[in-house]
């Protein structure tokens, strides 16, 4: 009997940048955030989860040239402002040690330093910025203040969730917020983006033909309403129903009896 044959894992995270899924409003945003980083300013990208906000930041990082640019990826949710102060020190190399404005000088000298003297534009990317905290989110300043504001040495994102929004046009943060030339949000795709990304993600593990009925597909947008990560979770568990049954087309019953055993 029939089954669904692909040369590569379909619907995987690990996905290589440039077969990532075109569409405009994605390429929009990282051709936004590249002009920033040419300018040397900082910018934000807030996200709802699913999005395509982590897919932004690799294209980024893909279209920066290393011989020029200097790109550091973190992660530091839920840290006082000395303790990220210290991860940053360590992702560029230094010794963590000393009291923080110890640290705070130990940076801007790196930071001086790589650009001066290299010619390198460093790139800080703060992913996971909605969980950072309010003096965490301040240390924007210290990493872009460099002679009383008169030279542009680095370039902050920060990326987050939508609550990220929120946290920035609080008063306490507004100084931060006017450091930002550039605040970018994304939006879950839409009805056609969503099939067109089916077929994008069907095409590129090995099959010309997708084995999704057009009403399995307008399911799998009803389902997840464009969110990208669910819709890899849901059609990766479609295509393993229909295997498991020996059929080589997905339909709305699969994606039915799928989401019956999904927490969404």
């Amino acid at each position: 009997m029939a089954k669904i044959q692909f040369t590569t894992v379909p619907f995987t995270r690990e996905l290589k940048i440039e077969q990532r899924f075109h569409v405009d409003f994605l390429e929009a945003e990282a051709s936004a955030l590249r002009k920033v980083v040419e300018d040397r300013q900082s910018a934000v990208l807030v996200a709802p989860a699913g999005s395509g906000k982590t897919v932004v930041l690799r294209a980024l990082k893909a279209s920066l040239p290393e011989a020029r640019h200097s790109v550091l990826y973190l992660k530091l949710a839920d840290l006082s402002a000395r303790d990220m102060c210290r991860q940053v020190a360590l992702a560029l190399g230094l010794e963590p040690a000393g009291n923080f404005p110890a640290l705070a000088r130990s940076l801007e000298a790196r930071l001086r330093a790589g650009y001066e003297d290299h010619g390198m534009r460093q790139v800080v990317i703060f992913d996971d910025a909605h969980d950072m905290r309010l003096e965490a989110l301040r240390l924007l300043r210290l990493l872009t203040n460099f002679e009383m504001d008169s030279r542009l040495v680095v370039s902050v994102i920060l990326a987050g969730q939508l609550p990220l929004k929120k946290r920035l046009l609080n008063n306490d943060l507004e100084d931060v917020l006017q450091r930002l030339v550039h605040c970018g949000e994304l939006r879950l795709l839409g009805r056609d983006e969503s099939i067109a990304y089916i077929e994008h993600r069907v095409k590129i593990a090995g099959i010309s033909i997708s084995p999704f009925t057009k009403a399995a597909a307008e399911a799998l947008f009803e389902v997840t309403r464009g969110n990208m990560r669910a819709l890899d979770k849901m059609a990766a568990a479609a295509i393993a129903l229909a295997n498991s049954q020996r059929r080589d087309t997905v339909d709305p019953g699969d994606v039915a009896a799928v989401r019956s055993q999904q927490w969404m």
